[in-house]
């Protein structure tokens, strides 16, 4: 073994000098790393089509108040459906951590748990002004949390559509008889209820349905409003666009974070997530009642639409059932069924209330009195 001479203390200190001059003049010509200077890039996927009005820029929207908000400590950067995974795939892309939160309807994953139809939207159930009602100060956001735990995920509610349209058909619906047979598309408990009453339903992504009706793969389908439902064009296919919505009172999005994601933020990071995405719940709604009166015009003074009521007999027909499916479903496990019992209640307490508000007040204001 040959032996090396010891370096002098002299030029052993004139070595550590150049070296570090030269490692920090090398530091000073590299930007430093994202995570020292706190900065994090967020990965959202969502279920709707790029750029989609309403739906869709309500992703782009939330990510970028976040983004701004936090002077782009995190930047959220937007993946529309099929862009990193598939619109129906979004939920285990977020529950894994392949991404880091998504943009959805919850309804569209009953398959995990069918308690996950109560934060969308049931038939029958909760209006937009009821849902925020009984997510922030009726229980629902705690079983909400619970129920997506379970799944290593963090919801919140981000966008409402408002009531929605009954649906675009090919042929009149005068009775619950011209279901049978029927091909159309329709998700969440909504879709189990007219299966029951004799249709064939399929669920498939908003960006497959136009295709879809045109070719007769449907010979239905709901979607969301006027709005919506005339920038994709239905109108050109379908002849009747009936109303109510029954499947759909209040349509809740949700934003849903990865769990291990929401718990290594800040305090004041999780407090600009939660208000990005309560403000984004508010102007959802206002932006989808804005534009749907003029689009209804529009669809029925241009493009000649038939606009047709469901009958009573149909819609009771309807309400029977789905109270029948809520009730079978809400058997599944305990926490489906304490979820159940809490939607009720809200939903009982609601319709006390708005019968003598909302729904008397809306009576009053069509009586014939001059106004304008």
């Amino acid at each position: 073994m040959v032996k090396r001479p010891l370096a002098s203390k002299k030029s052993s200190r004139r070595s550590f000098l150049v070296g570090g001059a030269a490692l920090g003049a090398a530091a000073a010509t590299l930007p430093a790393p994202a995570i020292a200077q706190g900065k994090r890039t967020l990965k959202m996927v969502t279920t709707w089509p790029k750029n989609l009005p309403g739906l869709g820029m309500a992703a782009e929207h939330v990510a970028k108040r976040i983004t701004e908000a936090t002077d782009g400590q995190l930047t959220v950067k937007v993946y529309a459906a099929g862009e990193l995974v598939g619109a129906f795939d979004v939920f285990d892309a977020v529950s894994s951590g392949n991404a880091d939160m998504y943009h959805g309807a919850e309804y569209y994953f009953q398959g995990k748990s069918p308690a996950f139809n109560f934060f969308s939207g049931v038939p029958f159930g909760l209006t937009s002004n009821e849902m925020n009602a009984w997510i922030y100060y009726g229980g629902g956001q705690e079983l909400w949390d619970e129920l997506s735990a379970k799944f290593k995920l963090k919801p919140f509610l981000c966008a409402n559509t408002g009531v929605q349209m009954g649906g675009w058909f090919n042929k009149e619906i005068n009775s619950t008889e011209d279901f049978k047979g029927l091909k159309i598309r329709m998700p969440g408990l909504g879709g189990e209820v007219l299966r029951r009453l004799g249709a064939s339903v399929v669920s498939i992504p908003g960006g497959e349905i136009y295709t879809s009706l045109q070719q007769g793969v449907i010979d239905a389908t709901e979607w969301v409003g006027p709005w919506n439902d005339m920038i994709f064009g239905f109108y050109k296919i379908a002849k009747y666009y009936y109303w109510p919505g029954f499947h759909e009172p209040g349509s809740a999005l949700a934003l849903s974070m990865n769990l291990d994601v929401w718990e290594s933020l800040t305090k004041s990071q999780k407090v600009i997530v939660q208000s990005a995405c309560a403000a984004q719940n508010d102007m959802t709604l206002a932006e989808f009642n804005a534009n749907n009166s003029s689009a209804l015009a529009t669809l029925v003074d241009k493009h000649k639409v038939e606009l047709r009521r469901f009958s009573d007999e149909i819609l009771t027909t309807i309400g029977e059932m789905s109270g029948k499916v809520m009730h079978e479903m809400a058997q599944a496990d305990d926490i489906t069924r304490r979820i159940y019992e809490s939607y009720l209640s809200s939903r009982r307490d609601s319709i006390r209330w708005s019968h003598l508000a909302e729904e008397t007040f809306w009576e009053a204001r069509r009586l014939p009195f001059s106004y304008d």
